[in-house]
C-alpha cells in the first residue's frame, strides 16, 4: 500500500484484527497519510442478533478494545468507538473526520464482504477513498491456486504450493511504528467514552474463570507458553488430557495475535532438526488459509455442500437424538465429555471436534448444519471458514473431505486419545469411580459391578444412545443410496 495515493487524513476501522502492532491497515494509512485517526464499531448488524446476553466472544472483544485503545493513547492517539450499525456509522464517521480514505483489513465472509461493498460505497459517494489490506490471512483468495489457475480443493496440494509460494515478505511485520504519518487524538467534538459493557446489552461471563486473557497481553502470555511446548505439540496435540493444544486459536479470531508472528516463528522452528512440532503446527495456520479461500472462491458453502452431488441429501434428523447431542448425555463418554467442555467453557480439544461431528452426523444421522451452527452459537474461537470446513470435511460433503466410508468409532476413540479417562473424569464426574476400559464403554460392566462402584447404566449415566456397529451399518447404506441417487 504504500506509494499509494498521498492522504491528508486518514480513519482506520479495526474489525478482527484487535493489536497495535503488525497491523497491515494501520501500517498502510500511517505510510499515506499525515494525520491516521482510529475506530472501533461495536456492529449492531451482530450483536443484535446474539441470544446469549452473556456471550463470551463479546466480552473478549470489549476487553481488548479497552487494552486496544489504552495503546493508541500511549502513542498519542485513541480510539473512537461506537454501538451502532457498522454500515452506517463508518461512512458517518469518516464524514464528520473530513478523511480522506478509510483502511481497514479484508474480511472473508459473505455477509462481512457485503457490509464492506456497502460501506466502501457509501464512502465513494462522498468522496472518500476505502482501501483493504490483507491481515487476517497469510495467503488470500487466488493467491494459491493450481497450475490451470483453479482454486484448490484438497489439502495436501494446497499446502505443498503455499510453502512454495512462501517468501520472507509474506511473513515480515507490518511496521506501526515509522512512517510520515502520525496517530491523532479524537476531535472534542467527538469524544465519547467506550460504552460499556451493559451499555452494549451485554453482561460479565466467565472469562476469569476459565482463565483466558483477552487482548494482546493474552495473546503474548498464550504463546510464549506455547513456545515452551511446541516441540512436542506434534505428540500431544491429539490427547485432550493433556496441555497439548497452543490455545491461541481466540487470538487468531480477534486478531490480538499476529498471524504472520506465530507463522514466521513456527516456520522457523520447523527448520531445525527437532522442528517437527512446528511444521504440524504450521500445518494447522496453512488449514486456516485453505478453508478461508474455500469460503472466499465458494461462498454457497455457507448453506450447502461443497461436494454438489450431496446437495440433495437429506438427512433423518431426529431432534431428541440432536438434543442428547448437545448436552453431552449420548451415553459415550468421550464424546459427552467434548460437548460439555463447549457448553461449560466455550472451547473444544481439535480432535474432540472431529469425533463429536463425526457423532452427530453419521452415527445419529442429523444434518451437519444443526452441528455447524451449535458450534457457531458455542464456541468462543468461533471462525466461519474453519468451523464450516470442519464439519464438512467430518460429514464427507466438504472440500477435501473425510471419506464417506470412515466413521469414527467412539470407543476406540476414547481408548486411544484418552486412555486413562483422564479428560471424561474431569468432565463427566459421574463416571469418575470407573478405571480401565470401563470408563470407555460403561454399558460393558456387569450390572453388580456397576452397583458397586456407583455407576448404573439408565440411572447415574445413560446407556448408548445408539449401537455404534449397527449405526455404522446403517450410514454406510445410507450414504450409498444417496450417492446412487444423485
Amino acid at each position: 500500500m504504500r506509494g499509494a495515493t498521498r492522504h491528508d487524513r486518514a480513519l482506520v476501522w479495526f474489525r478482527r484484527d484487535l493489536r497495535d502492532f503488525d497491523h497491515a491497515a494501520l501500517s498502510a494509512a500511517l505510510g499515506n497519510a499525515r494525520e491516521v485517526h482510529c475506530a472501533f464499531v461495536f456492529d449492531r448488524e451482530i450483536l443484535d442478533a446474539l441470544p446469549d446476553r452473556t456471550d463470551r466472544r463479546v466480552e473478549f472483544i470489549h476487553r481488548s478494545v479497552l487494552e486496544l485503545d489504552d495503546a493508541l493513547r500511549k502513542r498519542g492517539g485513541a480510539l473512537i468507538v461506537r454501538h451502532d450499525w457498522a454500515r452506517q456509522a463508518i461512512p458517518d464517521l469518516a464524514a464528520r473526520l473530513r478523511v480522506d480514505a478509510v483502511y481497514a483489513n479484508r474480511d472473508y465472509e459473505p455477509a462481512t464482504r457485503a457490509r464492506d461493498a456497502a460501506v466502501a460505497s457509501a464512502l465513494a459517494e462522498r468522496g472518500i477513498a476505502f482501501h483493504a489490506s490483507k491481515d487476517h490471512v497469510i495467503f488470500e483468495g487466488s493467491e494459491v491456486v493450481t497450475r490451470s489457475g483453479a482454486p484448490f480443493a484438497v489439502f495436501s496440494p494446497y499446502r505443498k504450493a503455499w510453502l512454495a509460494a512462501l517468501t520472507p515478505g509474506q511473513l515480515a511485520p507490518r511496521r506501526t511504528d515509522i512512517g510520515d504519518g502520525a496517530l491523532a487524538a479524537t476531535p472534542l467534538p467527538l469524544e465519547q467514552p467506550i460504552p460499556s459493557l451493559e451499555q452494549i446489552g451485554f453482561r460479565s461471563s466467565d472469562l476469569d474463570a476459565l482463565r483466558i486473557a483477552p487482548g494482546m497481553r493474552g495473546a503474548r502470555a498464550r504463546f510464549a507458553d506455547f513456545r515452551q511446548r511446541i516441540d512436542r505439540y506434534h505428540e500431544s496435540r491429539d490427547y485432550p488430557g493433556v496441555k497439548g493444544p497452543s490455545y491461541l486459536s481466540v487470538h487468531l479470531r480477534f486478531g490480538t495475535a499476529s498471524v504472520r508472528e506465530l507463522a514466521w516463528f513456527a516456520f522457523q522452528r520447523s527448520q531445525q532438526p527437532d522442528g517437527q512440532g512446528a511444521a504440524t503446527w504450521l500445518s494447522e495456520l496453512i488449514w486456516r488459509d485453505f478453508f478461508a479461500q474455500v469460503l472466499w472462491h465458494h461462498p454457497r458453502v455457507v448453506d450447502e455442500p461443497f461436494r454438489t452431488e450431496y446437495r440433495q441429501l437429506r438427512f433423518p434428523d431426529a431432534p431428541e437424538r440432536f438434543a442428547r447431542w448437545c448436552a453431552g448425555m449420548t451415553g459415550y463418554p468421550l464424546v459427552d465429555a467434548a460437548m460439555r467442555q463447549l457448553n461449560c467453557t466455550g472451547y473444544m480439544h481439535n480432535r474432540l471436534r472431529m469425533l463429536a461431528a463425526s457423532f452427530l452426523v453419521k452415527d445419529l444421522l442429523c444434518d451437519w448444519r444443526l452441528g455447524e451452527r451449535y458450534f457457531a452459537a458455542k464456541l468462543i474461537d468461533y471462525d466461519l471458514a474453519s468451523n464450516n470446513g470442519g464439519w464438512q470435511w467430518a460429514a464427507s460433503v466438504g472440500c477435501d473431505a473425510q471419506p464417506w466410508f470412515r466413521i469414527f468409532n467412539p470407543v476406540t476413540q476414547s481408548q486411544r486419545f484418552d486412555p486413562d479417562g483422564r479428560f471424561i473424569r474431569r468432565h463427566v464426574p459421574e463416571l469418575a469411580a470407573l478405571s480401565g476400559d470401563a470408563i470407555h464403554a460403561p454399558w460393558t460392566l456387569a450390572s453388580v459391578a456397576q452397583q458397586s462402584r456407583g455407576v448404573v447404566i439408565g440411572r447415574d449415566y445413560p446407556p448408548p444412545i445408539v449401537d455404534h456397529a449397527h449405526a455404522r451399518k446403517v450410514a454406510l447404506e445410507w450414504f450409498q443410496q444417496a450417492r446412487r441417487a444423485d
